[in-house]
C-alpha cells in the first residue's frame, strides 16, 4: 500500500450484522448520506482518524451475495472493483458466522486488503456460541477482530489493526478457493448457469468447513428471542398485537404534535410581527407586505409547525421499532396478505413508514429488490395517510361523526387506516395483474434478534435522515406556493378572485363527486402540504386574504356546516383525501427514486383517478338513499 496519511475503506456486510452500529462506532456519528453514482441506492460517509492516519469510510449497502443482479449487490460489487478501497471491513455476525461468511469469501476474491470484524459477539456469548478468531485467522488469512460495537468491545483493536495494515507491518494474504477444479473448459462457460451454482455452492461449502472448524456451539441459554416471536408470530395473537402497536404509535404521534404545532405557530407569528414591522420601517408596498408575509411566510410557517412535530415523533418511534427487532416481525406478519395482493412482502414496511411521510415511505422502497415490485411499493404508498392528512381526518371525523368525543373519533380514524391499507392491497392487485405483471420474486426476510435500542442514535438518524430531509423538501416547495396561494386569492378578475374564478371552472367535477369546485381547488393549492388543506377552505369561506387556523375541532366544523357540508360531503371529503395526487415533495421524492417522469406522472394521476370514482360512487348511492328513504 503506498504511503500516505489517508485512506479510503469500505465497510461490508449482511443486513443486521451491526454493520451500521461498527460505522457510528467509528465515525462518532460525522456522516452524511447521498446515493451511489447512478444508483438509488443510499450511503453513509464518515470520517475517523486513527494514528497519523486520517479515514474516510464508506457503509455500503447491506447484502448477502456479490453475485445477484439487485441495485444493491451491484453497487458494492462496484465501488469494491472500480473504486479501490484500500481496506475493505467486512463486518460478520457472530451469531450466524456460517451465513455471513460466504460474502467474505467473495470479497477476498476481488481484493487483498480485507479485515474481518467479528460482531455481536456479545450476544453469541448469550446463545453459548464462541469463535476462535485465531484459527479464522489462520484459515483465511485475514486480520480477525472480535467485537461488540454497540458497547464499544474491540473498537480499540479495530484500530490498532487499521493502524498495522496502513504502516504495512501486518500483511494480508488471502487464502482463496482453488477454482482450478471449477474451471470451465471454454471462456464463454464463466457466464453458464452450471458454472454459477457450482461458484455459489463452492463459497457455502468453503464456509461451512471454516465454520465446522472456528465455532463452538453450547447449549443455548437465551430463549428470549424465541419466547417472544412465539408471541409476535402467532397470527393469533401477533397481529393483534401489530395493530395496538401501530394504534399506539399514532396516537402518541397525533396527541403529542399539538402542544408543540401550537408553540411554533406562535413563534413564527412573533417572527412574522418583526418582519412586517421591518417592512413597514422600509415602507414597502401593501402587497409586498401580504405576499411576503400573508404567502410566502404564512405558508412556510403553518407547513413546519404542523410537519415538523409529528415528524419528530413517529420518525424516532419508528426508528425504535426498527432498532429493536420488531418491524421485520410486522412485515412477516403482513407478507400474505401482500403476497396474494401480488406485491413485495417488504412493502410492509414501506407503507407503514408512509404513515409517517409518504416521501420517506417511497424512498424506503429502496429495501425492496425487485424493480417491478420496488415500483409497485413506491406507486400504491400514497394511498395510506401520511402525517398530513390526519389533521384533515381527525376534523371531519371527530365534528360529523363523533360529535367530539375523542374515543369515538379515534375508532372512526383507525377505520379509516384500515380502509386504506385495503384500498393499498386492492391497488398493488391491479397493478401487479395489468401494467406491472410478472412473476413473484423470493422473498427472504431475516429476523434479527431483539436488541435494546441506543436512544441517542435512534434520536440523530431519525431525525438528520428522515425528518429534516423531508422537512427541507417540504418547505422548497412551500415557499412558491405560499406565493401562488396569496395571488390566487388576492387578484381580482371581473369582481371575483382568481381563486373563486378557477373553483367555479372546477364545480361541475365537483359537485358530480359530492364535493365543490372551492374544495377541489383546496386540495389543488394544498399541494406542497396536506396540512393546509383545511386552512386554505377557511381562508375562502371566511373571505380573508391568508390562510386561517381554527380555534378548535367545534369552531372549524361550524365553518364548514355554514358553507353547505353534510355527513355527504364529509364522507366525500375523507375518501378524496386518502385517495389523491401526492403532495409536491411526494412527488419530487418519486421523480428521484424512479428517474422517470412517466411513472411520476401515473403516481400522480392513479390515486386521483381512484379517489375521483370512489367520491362519484358515494355520492350516487347516497342520492339513491335520499330517493327512496
Amino acid at each position: 500500500m503506498p504511503e500516505k496519511t489517508r485512506l479510503r475503506i469500505a465497510l461490508a456486510g449482511n443486513p443486521n450484522t451491526g454493520k451500521s452500529t461498527v460505522f457510528n462506532a467509528l465515525t462518532g456519528l460525522k456522516q452524511h448520506t447521498g446515493n451511489w453514482a447512478g444508483k438509488t441506492v443510499g450511503n453513509a460517509v464518515g470520517e475517523f482518524s486513527f494514528g497519523a492516519w486520517q479515514a474516510k469510510l464508506y457503509d455500503l449497502p447491506g447484502i448477502y451475495s456479490l453475485f445477484s443482479e439487485c441495485a444493491e449487490e451491484r453497487a458494492a460489487k462496484d465501488f469494491i472493483c472500480y473504486e479501490q478501497p484500500d481496506i475493505v471491513l467486512v463486518v460478520l455476525d457472530a451469531t450466524s458466522l456460517e451465513r455471513n461468511l460466504p460474502l467474505g469469501l467473495q470479497i477476498m476474491e476481488l481484493t487483498e486488503n480485507v479485515i474481518f470484524c467479528v460482531n455481536l459477539t456479545d450476544e453469541a456469548e448469550k446463545r453459548g456460541i464462541s469463535v476462535d478468531d485465531v484459527r479464522l485467522e489462520k484459515l483465511t488469512g485475514v486480520p480477525v477482530i472480535k467485537m461488540a460495537a454497540r458497547q464499544g468491545v474491540g473498537l480499540r483493536e479495530l484500530k490498532e489493526m487499521l493502524l498495522a495494515v496502513a504502516e504495512g507491518r501486518k500483511s494480508i494474504r488471502p487464502i482463496g478457493i482453488d477454482w482450478d477444479a471449477f474451471a470451465p473448459e471454454t471462456e464463454s462457460g464463466y457466464h453458464s448457469a452450471e458454472f454459477q451454482e457450482k461458484r455459489s455452492l463452492a463459497f457455502l461449502s468453503r464456509a461451512k468447513e471454516i465454520c465446522d472448524a472456528v465455532v463452538q456451539k453450547k447449549e443455548e441459554r437465551d430463549s428470549r428471542t424465541e419466547r417472544m416471536d412465539q408471541i409476535l408470530l402467532s397470527p393469533k395473537t401477533g397481529i393483534p398485537f401489530m395493530l395496538l402497536l401501530l394504534g399506539g404509535v399514532f396516537w402518541i404521534t397525533v396527541a403529542g404534535a399539538n402542544v408543540p404545532s401550537e408553540f411554533l405557530m406562535r413563534q413564527f407569528h412573533q417572527c412574522g410581527a418583526v418582519m412586517r414591522n421591518g417592512l413597514l420601517t422600509l415602507q414597502a408596498p401593501l402587497w409586498l407586505q401580504g405576499l411576503l408575509l400573508d404567502g410566502v411566510w404564512l405558508t412556510v410557517s403553518w407547513v413546519v409547525a404542523v410537519m415538523l412535530p409529528p415528524m419528530a415523533i413517529f420518525f424516532p418511534l419508528f426508528t425504535l421499532l426498527e432498532d429493536f427487532g420488531l418491524l421485520p416481525r410486522i412485515a412477516f406478519n403482513l407478507d400474505g396478505l401482500f403476497q396474494k395482493a401480488g406485491a413485495h412482502g417488504k412493502q410492509a414496511l414501506t407503507m407503514c413508514m408512509g404513515f409517517g411521510c409518504n416521501a420517506a415511505g417511497v424512498t424506503a422502497c429502496r429495501i425492496i429488490e425487485s424493480p417491478r415490485e420496488r415500483l409497485i411499493a413506491i406507486l400504491t404508498n400514497c394511498f395510506v395517510p401520511c402525517n398530513g392528512r390526519f389533521p384533515t381526518l381527525i376534523l371531519l371525523s371527530g365534528f360529523f361523526f363523533a360529535r367530539g368525543n375523542p374515543i369515538a373519533a379515534g375508532g372512526f380514524v383507525f377505520l379509516l387506516i384500515v380502509l386504506a391499507v385495503g384500498i393499498t392491497l386492492a391497488v398493488s392487485f391491479l397493478l401487479s395483474k395489468t401494467i406491472l405483471r410478472g412473476v413473484p420474486s423470493a422473498f427472504v426476510l431475516e429476523l434479527p434478534p431483539y436488541r435494546r435500542p441506543k436512544l441517542g442514535d435512534v434520536i440523530v438518524r431519525s431525525m438528520l435522515d428522515r425528518t429534516i430531509f423531508v422537512l427541507a423538501r417540504a418547505v422548497t416547495v412551500a415557499i412558491p406556493a405560499g406565493a401562488v396561494i396569496w395571488l390566487c386569492q388576492n387578484i381580482m378578475v371581473n369582481g371575483h378572485t382568481l381563486l373563486y374564478g378557477m373553483a367555479a371552472l372546477l364545480e361541475p367535477l365537483g359537485a358530480l363527486m359530492g364535493l365543490s369546485g372551492v374544495i377541489l381547488m383546496a386540495f389543488l393549492l394544498g399541494i406542497p402540504a396536506n396540512e393546509i388543506v383545511i386552512p386554505i377552505l377557511l381562508m375562502v369561506y371566511s373571505q380573508s386574504g391568508t390562510l386561517v387556523e381554527a380555534e378548535g375541532i367545534a369552531q372549524a366544523g361550524a365553518i364548514l356546516a355554514a358553507n353547505g357540508w353534510t355527513w355527504v360531503t364529509a364522507v366525500c371529503v375523507i375518501l378524496f383525501s386518502l385517495n389523491h395526487f401526492p403532495c409536491a415533495t411526494t412527488l419530487l421524492t418519486i421523480r428521484k427514486e424512479t428517474g422517470s417522469l412517466l411513472w411520476t406522472g401515473v403516481s400522480f394521476l392513479l390515486p386521483t383517478v381512484v379517489g375521483v370514482l370512489l367520491c362519484i360512487a358515494v355520492h350516487l348511492l347516497a342520492l339513491l338513499v335520499g330517493i327512496f328513504f
